[in-house]
């Protein structure tokens, strides 16, 4: 797939506005797998990146990928940042505090994403800032220089997206992954409709900060654990004080993976609500439909499946094909609420 971000990220190494020495240490923040790094190749790369399946990406194309670090001085750190403004600055903000005296820092993001906001927050940051745009996307950069740096700024910005309370104290969530303060209507629907005679081992794909796990463990009591799937690893560290009440008195395991990829089991009943994006913001029913394909094989048999969804996204041949029972629960705010069961021989 194109990444027109990724692709012009680089854009100032390869038109030479930029030049790194042979062996330089470079950091890359929220890094993506793509051609484009080629252009990397000859440095002493570290690529950050805490969503598993641009992870598993990175490693599979051989770079050496951890889920964040506390290392500094930096050459350069290039910087892909979220679409969510306090994260996005939070991460600019980082980028600045790992670069070395003199280092670059280089950001990049497409128009539609906030790209003029972004070299306004590296300009106030650091004092100025140069740019390229192509591919419909901005790549902004300057060095870090002291006695230009907003060193105030820069402090305000690091701590925008720390963890925190939020929903009256309920549960903890930092800016930056889905519905980070809020209950997710939809969430709530299928939360709504889990029935309190749910037992035995169950997962949550996809769990986010731990609302519907929870949700599941105050409902059923007969439930004795739950293992939680989520692809970004901010937001699994999170599920997991917030299920703390819950220790020592139900096994969980909270699984760091890309849930298309296939998932453990045989689990007892499974309930999900799958993400339908990735980095974009196009519909990606794919994600769902592999999520129904993981949940079909990770269940034993009779085993049931609820899941909620977007009314408009076509789920419904998936599930006809992977269960031998499917019945719609719900249909409200837009949502669907489904449940599936799984049958004899696999299906």
């Amino acid at each position: 797939m194109s990444d027109p971000a990724l692709d012009t990220l680089l854009l100032p190494l390869e038109t030479g506005a930029v030049e790194l020495a042979s062996g330089a240490r470079v950091l890359f923040l929220r890094a993506r797998a793509g051609q484009a790094l080629a252009a990397l190749k000859g440095l002493e790369l570290l690529c950050v990146q805490s969503f598993a399946p641009d992870r598993d990406a990175l490693e599979k194309a051989g770079f050496q990928v951890a889920a964040d670090t506390d290392e500094t001085g930096f050459d350069a750190v290039f910087v892909l940042p979220g679409r969510q403004r306090q994260e996005a600055r939070a991460q600019l903000a980082n980028a600045v505090e790992r670069a070395r005296e003199g280092g670059l820092v280089i950001a990049c993001a497409p128009n539609t994403e906030g790209a003029k906001t972004l070299e306004g927050d590296l300009a106030d940051l650091l004092g100025s800032a140069e740019k390229l745009t192509k591919n419909k996307c901005r790549v902004v950069w300057d060095a870090v220089r002291p006695e230009a740096l907003n060193r105030e700024l820069l402090g305000e910005w690091l701590a925008l997206d720390a963890p925190r309370r939020v929903l009256d104290g309920a549960y903890m969530s930092r800016p930056g992954i889905f519905a980070w303060n809020r209950i997710d209507p939809a969430s709530k629907l299928l939360a709504d409709h889990l029935p309190d005679t749910l037992k035995g081992r169950g997962a949550d794909l996809g769990a986010g900060f731990g609302y519907l796990t929870r949700s599941v463990l105050e409902k059923a009591p007969k439930v004795t654990s739950m293992d939680l799937y989520e692809a970004e690893k901010r937001a699994l560290d999170l599920a997991e004080q917030n299920l703390a009440g819950f220790k020592g008195k139900k096994t969980m395991t909270g699984i760091w993976s890309d849930v298309t990829k296939g998932i453990e089991g045989p689990y007892d009943f499974i309930v999900s609500n799958p993400p339908f994006h990735q980095s974009g913001k196009a519909d990606r029913a794919d994600v769902g439909q592999g999520f129904i394909r993981a949940a079909a094989s990770g269940l034993r048999s009779g085993g049931e499946f609820y899941m909620v969804a977007n009314r408009h996204l076509p789920y419904e041949q998936t599930l006809s094909q992977a269960f031998a029972g499917v019945t719609q629960l719900a249909d409200e705010g837009g949502y669907k609420v489904i449940r599936a069961v799984k049958g004899k021989g696999g299906r």
